[in-house]
């Protein structure tokens, strides 16, 4: 059974991730760093699920290693804190939580770590740890990983970020670093016919705004299906008058969440470039990521925006 197989355009990192298993030299820690949705979190579940299971056939224990409660996995993501409680981003979501920060991986969860480590694995030969945008470790808790990855024991951790700048150099020099590449146009076809998603070829807009990742294709899909034809087609034009600049402003704000309009922005950029080829279309944009990032109130974001794109449209100077 090839637990890799559905992952496409990858073969450099899950040659070396076959190789290990089929070579029995596990390594202490691997580093998975690439762009978002290339295949990362399908190659790590892949590989975690080889380690604790073997090459054998589907199981319960398969079932229950994606249900993410196998004894000897234990899975850690950025989280918010609120109530005296950590919550990751879709439990937060949950709680219909306002968010005014982004979500951290913190030193009480690399303690977590410790504790898992501290018993012999249950049912697996090893523990596997595996550690989701790893780029969110705060200071200290990036400082309390170091000792973990120099005595893991029995276990093998695996870490997953988009690029190694965004790690302590010390934390990279203790992981074995398998690299992820953005997928070719090829690849991309094939992924969306085997997934019967061919529709999605026909928005060349949003192939363009995922930039080879199959994952952010799928995200921009459900981005874009998510906002109102009615909006979708008001913000395909800069606003006519600084009164529809405030009522676009309005919608937008009523309509999207955070993600989405941040989502929007990349939209939006890419739609106003192909029409105008002119950067200050994309500077007015990139403020609005800025501010939206920075969780400014969304409303007066979009206010501001919308007000510059229609003078920027009304000057006649669109250097």
């Amino acid at each position: 059974m090839n637990r890799f197989q559905s992952i496409l355009g990858q073969d450099q990192a899950i040659a070396l991730l076959q190789q290990a298993i089929a070579q029995k030299r596990i390594a202490p820690a691997y580093l998975l760093v690439g762009p978002e949705g290339v295949g990362k979190s399908l190659a790590a579940k892949a590989f975690g699920e080889t380690l604790l299971m073997g090459l054998g056939t589907k199981s319960d224990r398969q079932e229950r290693f994606f249900a993410g409660n196998h004894p000897d996995l234990l899975k850690i993501e950025p989280t918010f804190q609120h109530q005296g409680k950590l919550l990751t981003a879709s439990e937060a979501d949950q709680a219909g939580l306002k968010r005014r920060a982004a979500p951290l991986i913190r030193v009480e969860q690399v303690r977590e770590i410790n504790r898992f480590l501290s018993r012999p694995p249950l049912e697996a030969d090893r523990a596997v740890i595996l550690i989701e945008e790893a780029q969110a470790m705060n200071e200290g808790a990036a400082n309390a990983l170091l000792k973990t990855l120099e005595e893991p024991g029995r276990a093998t951790l695996i870490l997953l970020a988009p690029s190694v700048d965004v790690l302590l150099p010390t934390i990279v020099s203790r992981c074995q670093r398998i690299p992820f590449y953005r997928l070719g146009e090829g690849d991309m076809t094939k992924i969306l016919q085997r997934l019967g998603r061919q529709e999605i070829l026909h928005h060349p807009e949003l192939l363009a705004i995922a930039q080879g990742s199959p994952g952010l294709l799928f995200q921009a899909w459900e981005q874009m299906q998510s906002i109102p034809a009615e909006l979708r087609q008001k913000l395909m034009q800069p606003p006519t008058s600084p009164l529809a600049a405030f009522d676009l402003a309005k919608m937008v704000d009523g309509n999207l969440d955070n993600s989405a309009q941040l989502w929007l922005v990349d939209y939006l950029q890419y739609h106003y470039w192909h029409g105008h080829h002119q950067r200050p279309w994309l500077e007015i944009l990139e403020k609005a990521r800025k501010y939206l990032a920075a969780y400014v109130q969304p409303r007066l974001v979009w206010e501001t925006t919308f007000l510059a794109l229609y003078r920027l449209e009304n000057s006649g100077d669109r250097r």
